[in-house]
């Protein structure tokens, strides 16, 4: 294709299989998508339309006047006694397969559309919307006064405000024949009351579930179906109640929207107590994946130790094995055993021989800058000197020294040595060569302790280092 010389277009009314006319012009809960709405012919082959009122009630009537009725209209339908004011929400065919939903007891429960609603019919709506909320509270202090276990958690009044309709919540049965009373009395209105309960309350007062979508009941769902704990248990759900509940603090009605898969899916899956034996051990059920077909085994029944994850497949071959007395090496196949995939430095016995190495590196480069730095300032000396003063050292010490001779002995010396002194004199050093010390520093000797000396021989070296004699006395 010449993706150069394209020309494009933007993509307007039903192009891309959303139409305009399908979403409608109208922001009510419960919204139904018209896919037939760009077909032609569809609104005229059905009379019925269908009208929503207040959160999520609607209603189905005849559009008798062949009026040209769109998706958003407010018409004034119908009502006993009066009329009410709604809003168009479907027309053409859908309308059909709606009133089926709904379930309506007789033909004679659709009633007619008088007309589109003018302003007169407008602002009588909205000043009865007004009076709503305070209806509300006042008719729940009734309730109260006269101690019935209910809660009036809505009131709706009729379009042209000759009836309110009241809905409650109650856990039991309720004789509210006296409280119709009080309430006619006191708002001058027909009264009706209609009992909900808390999944349909919450689907009238809307909100956001745990999902991060709108809720259901306010959306698109009307028929609601009992809940209980077993789709948990089909889906492997832990049965955690905080959890498992919705906005209304009842079981969210998503649990049953895979619990049949997750049932046929299941059907697939080897028993629960079966043990797989191998040459190795036995494995027990640890846990199951049940849409992926994967089971997980432990060699213990409690802890998971040796985990090995298998298909649904191998381990109802691995039952069938041990119906037979034989037993696998392995629960692995032999094309997909596992191979070590730890680093290969883990695997080496010394593990700190990196560290070992870094600790070299550090004291080579240490020796080396002191020892440019010394040089630097002229304080170390040179290798050869160096050399000199280590074959000293090793001379002086005490490995090297020759022995003392004793009393009497005249050992041979050769010619032109001195002979050695004994221990605890200075020896005599060649001129011109001396010790190299730091400056400052003398050799320390420790309190108290004098040198001895033998009798008879007297300490070589300058007088300031001889030991002086004991004073003579004074008269």
């Amino acid at each position: 294709m010449d993706y150069k010389n394209m020309t494009f277009k933007l993509s307007t009314g039903c192009d891309r299989g959303l139409c305009r006319r399908g979403v409608g012009r109208q922001d009510k809960q419960l919204n139904t998508y018209d896919w037939l709405a760009d077909v032609p012919g569809n609104a005229e082959s059905t009379d019925l339309v269908e009208v929503q009122f207040k959160n999520t009630r609607k209603g189905y009537y005849h559009n008798v006047n062949n009026i040209d009725l769109q998706k958003g209209d407010i018409v004034a339908v119908e009502a006993n006694p009066g009329h009410d004011i709604g809003v168009v929400t479907l027309t053409g065919e859908l309308v059909k397969l709606q009133v089926k939903k709904a379930s309506l007891k007789s033909a004679d429960d659709i009633r007619r559309i008088y007309r589109l609603a003018k302003p007169v019919d407008i602002e009588k709506y909205e000043e009865a919307k007004s009076r709503e909320h305070g209806t509300m509270i006042q008719s729940r202090q009734i309730a109260k006064d006269l101690g019935l276990d209910m809660k009036i958690g809505d009131v709706e009044y009729q379009g042209d405000g000759n009836k309110a309709i009241f809905y409650y919540i109650a856990d039991e049965r309720v004789d509210f024949r006296q409280l119709i009373k009080v309430l006619a009395e006191t708002f001058h209105v027909r009264i009706e009351m209609k009992q909900i309960g808390a999944r349909q309350e919450a689907g009238r007062i809307g909100g956001t579930g745990p999902c991060g979508r709108e809720l259901c009941c306010a959306t698109w769902m009307k028929n609601f179906i009992s809940v209980s704990t077993n789709a948990a248990r089909f889906q492997d759900i832990s049965l955690n109640p905080q959890k498992l509940a919705g906005m209304c603090a009842k079981l969210k009605c998503c649990l049953n929207y895979e619990v049949d898969n997750y049932m046929e899916a299941g059907r697939r899956l080897p028993p629960k107590d079966a043990v797989l034996q191998t040459q190795d051990a036995d494995y027990f059920l640890f846990k199951t994946d049940i849409l992926a077909g994967l089971v997980t085994y432990s060699t213990d029944k409690k802890l998971a130790i040796n985990l090995e994850t298998i298909s649904v497949d191998r381990a109802k071959e691995i039952v069938e094995l041990n119906k037979r007395g034989e037993k696998p090496l392995s629960l692995l196949e032999e094309d997909d055993l596992k191979e070590d995939d730890r680093p290969k430095d883990l695997l080496d016995d010394d593990i700190t021989r990196f560290d070992k190495t870094k600790k070299k590196k550090k004291r080579k480069q240490k020796s080396e800058a002191k020892a440019s730095k010394s040089q630097k300032e002229n304080k170390m000396p040179d290798r050869e000197s160096r050399k000199e003063m280590a074959e000293e050292k090793i001379d002086e010490s005490p490995k090297n020294r020759q022995p003392v001779p004793q009393k009497g002995d005249n050992p041979q010396q050769p010619k032109g040595d001195k002979p050695q002194q004994p221990k605890g004199e200075n020896p005599q050093q060649p001129k011109g060569d001396k010790p190299q010390q730091p400056k400052g520093d003398k050799p320390q000797q420790p309190k108290g302790d004098k040198p001895q000396q033998p009798k008879g021989d007297k300490p070589q070296g300058n007088r300031r280092n001889q030991r002086k004699g004991p004073k003579a006395p004074q008269p």
